[in-house]
């Protein structure tokens, strides 16, 4: 999937433009989907959607499976005739469009899908129950919300012993939450149904979406609660041991301490691996392609004990290597699978990415060191990888000029071959960035990757994530008359120019 010249841009559905605080599945995902289509852009990727945290981050969710009920699209739970015109006027933001606003958007959905539930009638559940039956997650992860909707939202370890042992709660309580448990089946089955109608557009406009896996779980999710063997967690205390980060590097002279549970490999591979790949066929089933986020942790992780306050005090840890990869190939021959390998890294992820043949990143801005020939450096970037102007995690490009030291931006002005005076302008024609994307796309790299952003020249206060900083995170949103004012003509020209078009011009599609 990755072997030919492309170009993509990254865009959550969150910074989508709507009506209702964050974006949704509606007209807007098609509109866009128009918009890169006239570009030559041939990749739409996104962040997860899993649910997000009381934070707004969707790199610790409640689930690995479940879909973000926030993105369902009230005018389409409308069209099914399961709320009125009064309760999708209910949900309309009346705050800024260019701020996601989660607290909002989850209280109003929330009483919109309660509502919508009640009026299911018994052939609509019929079509919901098919929807969940090939799905044991599902099981899981409705259990679970009614579990944490009963105890006020407090983690599953803190629960009553038979609702916190998940083996006990199934034989003697489940029978008590099966109708709560049911509205959660409900919320699911209309998020699945309406991405489905969108994405069928998007391939239709020859766009494949690229989907994110965080390479962890949140301790407080159904995946823990419903697997806790699986994770190494005493089950006296239900309490990890150590727990999931990354030493100091380029976002954190700390490092980053995440806490999530790490894995107990050893019990996964008895069962070859039997979660992962009902994870990545979940994965499968949402996106054409999925980037697998840390992915060095696959090869060795940083182990941090549970009680540390920073993560400088981990270890490295042996992952499962290719003992993992050979059963996921036996699963998913032609898998398309784009590893993050970004951060400090040895000879072990190296080799992983060799095996696997995963493309992996690079990302441009992080090669402006004027003393170092750094990997991230376009002469260097190999084929079968993907280049980024920046990721969801990178400050802005125009951002980045500003914020760069006068060598670092000396030396990246002179590298793309800026030799004007108004470096810091921005805007949908900024020069120096223009010269930045340029150099990444006629770089050796099959694909690169632009955030919307860049795309439109914003400064710093339009970054979706600062690492490390808990929050003002993940706000980020646009809107249609944005969208409209992109230079479509310019990036059409890039794509062209570079032989990033598919079909190229003058050639048959294959």
């Amino acid at each position: 999937m990755f072997d030919q010249r492309r170009a993509g841009v990254l865009m959550h559905i969150s910074s989508l433009p709507s009506k209702y605080g964050i974006g949704v599945f509606d007209q807007n995902c098609r509109d866009f989907a128009d918009t890169l289509c006239v570009m030559g852009f041939r990749y739409w990727q996104v962040l997860p959607f899993q649910p997000v945290d009381g934070a707004g981050s969707p790199y610790c969710s409640a689930s690995a499976f479940a879909g973000n009920l926030l993105f369902i699209d009230p005018e389409g739970v409308r069209k099914l005739g399961l709320c009125d015109e009064a309760d999708v006027r209910e949900n309309i933001y009346p705050g800024t469009p260019y701020t996601a606003d989660y607290a909002f958007a989850q209280e109003k959905r929330m009483m919109l899908l309660r509502k919508a539930f009640s009026r299911a009638d018994k052939a609509f559940m019929e079509k919901v129950e098919d929807f969940a039956a090939d799905r044991r997650w599902l099981r899981d992860y409705a259990y679970f919300m009614a579990l944490k909707e009963q105890n006020a939202g407090t983690p599953w370890w803190e629960w009553s012993e038979d609702q916190a042992d998940y083996r006990r709660f199934l034989a003697e309580k489940k029978e008590s939450f099966e109708e709560e448990a049911n509205f959660w089946k409900f919320c699911q089955y209309l998020f699945f149904f309406q991405w489905q109608s969108v994405k069928d557009y998007i391939n239709q406009k020859g766009i494949a979406v690229i989907g994110d896996m965080p390479m962890y779980v949140a301790m407080d999710s159904a995946d823990v609660w419903a697997g806790i063997e699986n994770f190494a967690i005493d089950p006296q205390t239900r309490r990890p041991e150590k727990v999931a980060g990354v030493p100091p590097d380029y976002f954190s002279e700390d490092g980053q301490l995440w806490g999530n549970p790490l894995y107990r490999w050893d019990q996964m591979k008895k069962d070859g691996y039997s979660w992962w790949i009902s994870r990545l066929n979940s994965a499968f089933a949402l996106y054409d392609a999925v980037r697998i986020d840390h992915f060095r942790a696959f090869a060795s992780y940083w182990a941090v004990p549970a009680e540390s306050k920073t993560a400088k005090n981990g270890v490295w840890e042996k992952g499962p290597g290719m003992s993992l990869f050979r059963r996921v190939f036996e699963a998913f021959p032609d898998v398309p699978i784009l590893a993050e390998d970004l951060g400090v890294f040895g000879e072990d992820v190296v080799k992983l990415l060799s095996d696997t043949g995963f493309p992996g990143m690079k990302v441009v801005q992080f090669g402006f060191d004027p003393g170092a020939d750094s990997l991230h450096l376009a002469h260097h970037v190999v084929p079968n990888s993907f280049y980024y102007v920046g990721t969801h995690d990178n400050n802005t490009l125009l951002g980045w000029l500003w914020e760069a030291s006068e060598s670092e931006r000396r030396f990246a002005l002179s590298y793309v071959g800026f030799d004007g005076d108004n470096w810091g302008d921005g805007g949908y024609r900024a020069p120096a960035c223009r010269k930045v994307i340029e150099t990444v796309w006629r770089s050796a790299a099959n694909t690169v990757i632009i955030s919307f952003q860049d795309l439109c020249g914003f400064g710093a206060d339009a970054r979706m994530n600062i690492p490390g900083v808990p929050e003002k995170n993940w706000r980020f949103r646009t809107t249609k008359e944005t969208i409209d004012g992109i230079d479509q003509s310019y990036f059409q020209r890039i794509n062209a120019l570079f032989r990033r078009l598919y079909p190229l011009p003058g050639k048959e599609s294959r």
